[in-house]
């Protein structure tokens, strides 16, 4: 049992994380004419030169790399509209600003392999950097605060390779301080009770009544 949970807080690689953000969708504009793709995830097609159409992120890296499309870069991927998640990040230090659960991963994929595909390439490519940056260091300032009041954590819009950093390290540090907490509270009981057990032995005793 004790195997089973030390396998459940162990870290994915970077390798593996961004092994489950393959199966986000992209949009793809296909330069070819193709039939439907039967996958065991799904079936994908017919695709049309010029039509845009929906495809997992590996499918449309795969594609890509064999110039049977291009990968449209997601919504979220604009100097605008980063440049707006970054200012927001900075203004507030205790708040995390929605983004795709993988961000990190989707776009270092296409930074990889359909920089072609981006307008701006080099700024938003900082631009991602810039708010990845931020959003460590606030979650660093944020672990710093744990200690034995804390029983519980709550971070909202944390995308995966954040949570897959602090997750063991938070767990780890809660358990300690229950532990710790626990130790203490048994004894506490312990000495109140011995308290309650030395006061009743100093009440007046009654005499029995002989028989």
């Amino acid at each position: 049992m004790a195997s089973q949970d030390n396998q459940l807080l162990s870290l994915f690689s970077a390798a593996e994380v961004e092994f489950l953000a393959e199966d986000e969708l992209i949009n793809i504009v296909p330069s070819v004419r193709m039939d439907t793709l039967h996958m065991i995830c799904g079936d994908y097609g017919p695709f049309r030169p010029q039509i845009p159409a929906q495809v997992p992120l590996w499918l449309g890296v795969a594609l890509k790399k064999r110039g049977k499309c291009r990968i449209q870069p997601p919504d979220w991927m604009t100097v605008e509209k980063l440049t707006q998640v970054l200012e927001d990040e900075r203004e507030a230090p205790r708040e995390f600003q929605p983004l795709p659960f993988h961000y990190v991963e989707i776009s270092r994929l296409l930074f990889d392999h359909s920089q072609d595909d981006i307008s701006d390439f080099y700024l938003i490519r900082s631009l991602v950097e810039d708010v990845r940056d931020v959003r460590f260091h606030k979650v660093e300032k944020g672990l710093e605060t744990l200690s034995g009041r804390t029983h519980a954590v709550k971070l909202k819009n944390l995308s995966a390779m954040e949570v897959n950093l602090i997750r063991p390290f938070i767990v780890k540090a809660l358990e300690s301080f229950y532990k710790h907490d626990s130790e203490d509270l048994v004894k506490q009981v312990d000495s109140e009770r011995d308290s309650q057990l030395a006061a009743a032995d100093r009440l007046p005793r009654r005499t029995l009544r002989p028989r």
